[in-house]
């Protein structure tokens, strides 16, 4: 496998963390109102949670793409945000 095929087995598989974060990013910023954050950072942070999900979904089941990593990556993505709004709020 060459890099360019090694790179695109890369984004797809993190792919799903960072849309997951970003649709979660942006339906929080639209639901809740101003954030004192901006929207990216929480992106960012969900990105990166949601792709330490994908790696450890991968380790633990020896593959990706079952649905128990993605359920995981949903309430990982939903609990970082969650944490970081109250986080902001309580300030």
């Amino acid at each position: 496998m060459d890099v360019t095929a090694s790179l695109l087995h890369l984004l797809a598989f993190v792919l799903p963390a960072w849309g997951v974060g970003l649709v979660t990013a942006l339906a929080a910023r639209w639901l809740f109102g101003a954030q004192r954050l901006a929207w990216w950072m929480y992106w960012l942070a969900q990105g990166m949670a949601g792709s330490a999900v994908l790696l450890a979904g991968l380790w633990f089941f020896g593959h990706d793409g079952k649905m128990t990593t993605y359920a995981a990556l949903v309430l990982v993505c939903a609990t970082v945000q969650w944490l970081l709004v109250r986080g902001r709020q309580a300030s």
